[in-house]
Order: structure tokens, then C-alpha cells, then sequence
């Protein structure tokens, strides 16, 4: 499977602005937040890449899944469930 995203990318700042309540809790329990904003970020990538993935190929898979209900699968004759 491919990577989301280059995880060996050298580091670079970033200035972003965060709820100051949230950020002082934050702190306080000894959260990363590099880490954690790269975790949330991977992971929000993932999902709009994957929902991109779905829109691109909802053609075909209606397609199969159409040919599936009319003729079956090569299998159906050999399987005994």
C-alpha cells in the first residue's frame, strides 16, 4: 500500500494559532503537540485521500458489482458453502 505521506521528511515550523484553554490543558498533561498535530493530520489526510479513491472508482466498482448480480462470481460453481 502506498504511504500517505513521506514520514523520513525533514521538519519544518509552522505557525498556527490554538484555542488557549485547550493549549494550557494541553501542556499541562504533557502532550506533544508535534506529535500529535502530525497524527491528526496523517489522519485526516488519510481519509480525504480515501474518499477521493472512492469518488474516482465508484464507476467501476458499480460496474462489477452490477456484473456480479447478473452473472455471479468464476467461483460460484466451485464452492460448496
Amino acid at each position: 500500500m502506498q504511504a500517505t505521506y513521506d514520514i523520513r521528511a525533514p521538519k519544518r515550523s509552522a505557525n498556527l494559532s490554538v484555542n488557549e484553554d485547550l493549549l494550557n490543558k494541553a501542556r499541562e498533561q504533557n502532550i506533544n503537540l508535534s506529535a500529535t498535530l502530525e497524527q491528526a493530520l496523517a489522519s485526516a489526510l488519510k481519509e480525504k485521500q480515501r474518499a477521493a479513491w472512492l469518488a474516482e472508482n465508484k464507476a467501476a466498482m458499480q460496474a462489477y458489482n452490477d456484473h456480479v448480480e447478473g452473472h455471479g462470481v468464476f467461483s460460484d460453481g466451485l464452492r460448496s458453502f
